[in-house]
């Protein structure tokens, strides 16, 4: 490390000589200086003598002078003289051979990428603020690096429990055989023993709905998966079935809060208050019986008006009344997949600049990218754990006797 006088010197001087033009090109200076020693200090190591040392002569192979490149770093373009040997045999490992961008620049791609710019706003950012030339599509050859690492996460084993899995799913348009259709990414988000969630995968519908619910679940199955206490999602045609026929003792709760808004959809705006409030009877109501009463006065009190929205409760009303079972803190977790549709929320966020994805994996390689960031801004790859995990596990293992490992 250079002494803090010497710094606080070749700063003044920089400022002096250029502002902040001269502190950039003290920078980009520095760079240069030490990605040259360490240049010369691999190939020191390499050879095994330092430069000039008779040590060398007879060893079979020596210094060959020096090669220029130029290489983009997040300080700008930045011109080398590379050393090189006469076997021509030397790999540097901190500019790699026909390497012309250092790591960094690689990983500011892919941040930028994952956070929702277009490969032309990846482009004009890296030239108006690093200096640095890159093409559209040397942006997306950089973001598919991660194909591989997509590939792995994807097939992951899994633990062989999670009492509680969110399904849920968010709308893109995509280009399938030359058409842009409209396409949905489903995301499963697991809660392990310990109360911490996992995203366990990722998938593009594009076959009708039961063929493609048992293909996820069996993937699940696949990857470890033994059991899952409660399934919680949004009516999805063809899952319940799919997770009923994978996890026969598993018990799918469909979210209370898309029952709502389904039939609020039918619902006029003045009459929306008095309507969710006679709505508000039924889900909340303590026992199966008091909510069947509720739902018979709603019933009374709008089916002529509003038949629909009788039809969308009753239509859901086997797959929504597990959870009248349970007690309170257990209701709050999984009444509705809000959980899962916080994280939906934030990958549109980055979706939303594109009309449209090229292909299946291009929406797969940026949700992917996505999840990554989102993850990772909540404290690690499986995210946060619930709060008051340890009572709703004791009453997770009161209602399903036999099936949580003791602690």
């Amino acid at each position: 490390m250079l002494p803090p006088d010497m710094l606080d010197a070749l700063v003044k001087d920089a400022y002096a000589n250029g502002g902040a033009l001269g502190a950039q090109e003290l920078l980009n200076e520095m760079t240069k200086a030490v990605l040259e020693r360490a240049l010369d200090a691999e190939m020191t190591h390499y050879l095994g003598y330092e430069k000039g040392d008779p040590a060398g002569n007879g060893s079979g192979n020596s210094r060959n002078g020096r090669s220029p490149k130029t290489v983009s770093t997040t300080n700008g373009p930045v011109e080398l003289a590379v050393p090189r040997d006469r076997k021509g045999s030397f790999e540097p490992a901190i500019v790699p051979k026909r390497a012309r961008r250092l790591g960094n620049i690689d990983e500011a791609i892919l941040s930028l990428y994952s956070r929702g710019m277009t490969t032309r706003d990846i482009e004009s950012h890296l030239r108006e603020v690093y200096g640095v030339n890159v093409s559209r599509e040397l942006v997306s050859n950089v973001t598919e690096v991660v194909a591989d690492q997509i590939a792995l996460w994807q097939s992951r084993p899994l633990d062989e429990i999670y009492p509680i899995l969110y399904v849920d799913g968010l709308r893109l348009r995509v280009k399938d055989k030359g058409v842009v259709t409209s396409k949905v990414a489903y995301l499963a988000v697991g809660v392990d023993i310990e109360g911490r969630k996992h995203a366990l995968g990722l998938w593009i519908a594009d076959t009708e709905a039961a063929k493609f619910w048992a293909k996820v679940v069996t993937d699940l199955r696949n990857r470890g998966v033994k059991d899952i206490l409660i399934a919680c999602c949004n009516g999805l045609t063809g899952l319940p079935d799919a997770i009923r026929g994978a996890f026969p003792d598993a018990v799918v709760q469909t979210c209370v809060v898309h029952v709502i808004r389904n039939a609020m959809r039918f619902i006029s705006y003045g009459d929306r208050k008095k309507v969710a409030a006679a709505m508000r009877e039924i889900y909340t109501a303590p026992t199966l019986e008091a909510a069947e009463i509720a739902l018979t006065h709603f019933d009374k009190d709008f089916g002529t008006q509003y038949p629909a929205a009788i039809q969308v409760w009753r239509h859901a009303w086997n797959d929504f009344i597990p959870f009248l079972d349970y007690p309170p803190e257990l209701r709050r977790i999984v009444y509705t997949t809000n959980l899962i549709e916080n994280i939906n929320f934030q990958l549109r966020k980055i979706t939303k600049n594109r009309g449209h994805f090229d292909s299946d994996a291009a929406a797969t390689k940026l949700l992917y990218l996505g999840l990554r960031n989102i993850t990772s801004n909540r404290g690690g790859p499986s995210g946060t754990g619930t709060r008051g995990w340890k009572q709703t596990l004791n009453t997770l293992a009161a209602l399903f006797p036999g099936r949580l490992p003791l602690h």
